[in-house]
């Protein structure tokens, strides 16, 4: 029998080519008038799952 794709997961994360899982950054939902311009647009840009998370990740997503 197939797994199924956990949903939460794959609207989370994003595999790449290469193999390695991104993820949003937190911090970044609300509360933006006392961040500085440079810390708003950090939260933008995808950061790298660490490797102690890639493997249950990656069994939630097993067709990625």
């Amino acid at each position: 029998m197939k797994t199924k794709t956990k949903k939460a997961a794959a609207k989370r994360f994003k595999i790449t080519k290469r193999g390695k899982i991104l993820r949003g950054r937190q911090m970044g939902g609300h509360l933006k008038a006392n961040k500085s311009k440079s810390a708003k647009t950090r939260y933008k840009s995808p950061a790298q799952v660490a490797k102690v998370d890639k493997r249950n990740i990656e069994r939630l997503m097993p067709y990625n």
